[in-house]
């Protein structure tokens, strides 16, 4: 059998995808309060980690388990377009599984914790007998950790080679909180066909409608949380930055909630955007704390 070509694994791998893994892991650095300069090989490690690694291989598991309904909505995707053949797709997965973990031993027992954690949900997500994507209760929450949580605790731990504090755990999980929205909103693209499919995603179990206004309550109260966080912490001028961004993702969601269907992927592009600058502002106000 032929392997398949650099181009189609590249493809497979999402590259797009691992912009969000890879900025969190940035918080995370930051949050940490460390010096770059002192720990450069074990952040390039760790970016490598949680985009190229972890997140590649939640993309490279979900292709090869969504194969046989690619083949029917999205044929010329690399596997049921036949550029990965065989079983090559479910090798890939496995073999990115395996450096995954190969990468995350040097950089200590917290780090491979955590990866461990996150491969386990992104083969749960996608795999049977759990595909958690089947239900966007606990898809979209697993994703959400995945693309946040996780890689901000290891852009932590990996500068400090310990556990990361609770100022840094705090912010790590109210912004893997609101990703839960996010991902909601990404569903919104893909309702016909998730009835379809018999995938229940939020949209399909609470309608377009009421979908849309869960995930903004569920992208804003852990940013309401945090600028009271960031002021009982001594952080007022970074807390406030934090509600100017939240505010203006409130007047864009009164765009989005007016056409979620028609507004999803714009207010993704947009009021998300403000979401993980607020991040990299909690990130940089929390330094000296978490140099703590």
């Amino acid at each position: 059998m032929n392997a398949p070509s650099v181009p189609a694994v590249v493809e497979l791998l999402k590259p797009i995808t691992w912009f969000a893994p890879m900025w969190a892991f940035g918080c995370g650095v930051v949050s940490s309060g460390g010096s770059f300069a002192d720990h450069w090989p074990t952040v390039f490690a760790g970016v490598l980690l949680s985009g190229p690694l972890v997140c590649a291989t939640s993309q490279a598991a979900n292709d090869w388990f969504d194969r046989h309904v690619d083949a029917i909505n999205e044929p010329n995707r690399p596997i049921p377009s036949g550029r990965i053949p065989g079983r090559w797709g479910l090798y890939i997965a496995l073999l990115w599984t395996a450096l995954s973990i190969a990468v995350a031993i040097p950089l200590g027992p917290f780090v491979v914790a955590a990866a461990v954690v996150g491969l386990a949900l992104a083969w749960a997500y996608s795999a049977p007998p759990f595909r958690l994507k089947l239900n966007g209760w606990w898809g979209n929450a697993a994703v959400g950790l995945c693309y946040e949580g996780l890689p901000w605790f290891v852009g932590a731990a990996v500068m400090s080679a310990t556990m990361p504090n609770g100022y840094i755990l705090a912010l790590a999980a109210l912004y893997s909180v609101g990703a839960h929205g996010i991902m909601t909103l990404n569903d919104f693209k893909a309702v016909e066909g998730d009835i379809r499919m018999g995938i229940r995603s939020l949209p399909v179990q609470l309608g377009v409608d009421r979908a849309a206004r869960f995930a903004c309550l569920v992208m804003a109260v852990p940013q309401i949380v945090v600028v009271a966080l960031l002021i009982a912490w001594g952080k007022p001028l970074f807390g406030a930055i934090v509600a100017m961004l939240l505010l203006a993702q409130v007047l864009l969601m009164g765009r989005l909630l007016a056409d979620p269907n028609g507004k999803a992927a714009w207010y993704n592009a947009t009021g998300t955007t403000l979401y993980v600058l607020g991040m990299l502002v909690s990130a940089i106000a929390i330094r000296s704390l978490g140099a703590a």
